[in-house]
């Protein structure tokens, strides 16, 4: 398994090999210049004029040796300090690199709440500026609840009228129950008028059997029987008539119930959207990307500001499957910010993606078909900081960092269950 050196060895390597190469072009350059100057000498030596012939010849004198060039004592150092470096890098692998897995395809994340509406209307206030601190429930937008507040105090005088007519249907329920115990209390006494009619009738027929009453009389209590009868039918059909009055006045009294209900449920719906009318932070944050004004006209659903919880940041790193195999939950990760040269911060694997990213774009490879060619996926790995850290360094979203896992702070228990696959 390859293992990538981590952050910090990589950077001062760099650094030694860029001023070893700046020196040895600066040297080079030196030289060049100096050779060309030599050039130059000797060419005008070459193209000067010839003496006069009248001159005295002179002795000839004798031709120095060609001056050696000097070597450079440069090389042997670039040399010692590239031994040097690769010693160093070799001897800090060695001991603490070889431990380490490392990514540089890692970014600093967050869930950004985006702030949109839930009803639509016009911005009569934006209480907040672009960057702006804030604190969970401190109101950020206000729309204009005109509307609103009429739909509220509409839905609560609907409200007030049924109840008024529930109280009305109450009354007539109890003059209802009045009127079918007077009903009752009529047919008894019409039943008893019918048991007397009944016994005068009996008594008229066997008088009149016997030749002792008259036939006026024995017609008289027949009709008297008839009307009895008569009238306790109809005793009956008012008790009939004051129990359907009755069970009619409470069905319209469950109908007004259900009414109340229904216009309570639409109060409540009325102060809902009203509240909405406020729009307030879910959490502590930083406001970005603003994109509001007063006097807008806003829609359901429309973003009109990202709220980014600084507290609650975290990275997503993108390891090679060639290396998951050290990466476990609970591992000790020393993350290199590019945005800060000497800061290292420490963070702490939290879990491991179910599937690479492949898996969950929105377009995953189909490697069943055509021709295939094995690239090396990547999984996403999420590691948390503490909230000290978070509260000390100024970290945002979205910066590039160079995370290097810790294999040897790995928890006991899976480096038992690594060290012993079959175990059960």
């Amino acid at each position: 398994m390859s293992i990538e050196p981590n952050g910090s060895v990589r950077k001062t390597f760099f650094n030694l090999s860029r001023y070893i190469l700046m020196s040895a072009q600066k040297n080079s350059a030196v030289r060049a210049v100096n050779d060309a100057e030599e050039a130059d000498v000797s060419a005008k030596a070459e193209t000067s004029p010839a003496k006069p012939a009248e001159a005295p010849p002179q002795q000839p004198q004798a031709t120095p040796a060609p001056k050696q060039k000097k070597r450079s004592p440069l090389l042997p150092v670039i040399a010692i300090a590239l031994l040097a470096g690769a010693g160093w890098y070799g001897y800090n692998w060695w001991i603490d690199g070889r431990f380490m897995v490392s990514t540089d395809d890692a970014y600093i994340e967050g869930d950004i709440a985006v702030i949109a509406p839930k009803v639509s209307g016009y911005v009569a206030k934006v209480n907040v500026v672009e960057n702006q601190e804030v604190k969970a429930g401190d109101p950020l937008v206000t729309l204009d609840d005109g509307d609103y507040r009429i739909a509220l105090e509409q839905a609560e005088a609907q409200i007030r009228t049924e109840e008024l007519s529930l109280k009305r249907i109450d009354a007539q329920i109890v003059g209802g129950e009045a009127s079918l115990e007077q009903a009752v209390a009529q047919k008894g006494s019409l039943d008893a008028a019918l048991r007397g009619a009944e016994i005068t009738q009996k008594r008229a027929s066997e008088l009149q059997a016997k030749d002792v009453g008259t036939v006026a009389a024995s017609d008289n209590a027949q009709v008297a029987l008839d009307q009895a009868k008569a009238n306790a039918v109809a005793g009956d059909a008012a008790i009939t008539s004051a129990k359907a009055n009755v069970e009619l006045l409470r069905a319209q009294r469950e109908e007004a119930e259900s009414t109340i209900r229904s216009l309570q449920l639409s109060r409540d719906k009325a102060a809902r959207d009203l509240s909405f009318t406020v729009l307030k932070a879910p959490y502590d944050g930083v406001i970005g990307n603003l994109a509001v004004q007063t006097g807008d006209l806003v829609s359901v659903g429309k973003r009109l500001a990202s709220l980014v919880p600084m507290n609650e940041l975290y990275i997503d790193a993108n390891f090679k499957e060639t290396q998951l195999a050290r990466v476990v939950p609970g591992s000790k990760v020393r993350v290199h910010v590019d945005a800060f040269d000497d800061a290292t911060i420490e963070g702490t694997v939290q879990s491991i993606s179910p599937g690479s990213g492949s898996v969950f774009s929105m377009l995953p490879p189909e490697n069943a078909t055509g021709n295939f060619t094995k690239v090396i996926q990547r999984v996403p790995v999420r590691i948390v900081f503490s909230r000290e850290d978070l509260e000390k360094h100024n970290l945002r979203a979205g910066l590039s960092v160079v995370v290097d896992v810790d294999t040897r702070t790995a928890p006991e228990t899976t480096k038992t269950a690594q060290a012993n696959p079959q175990a059960k």
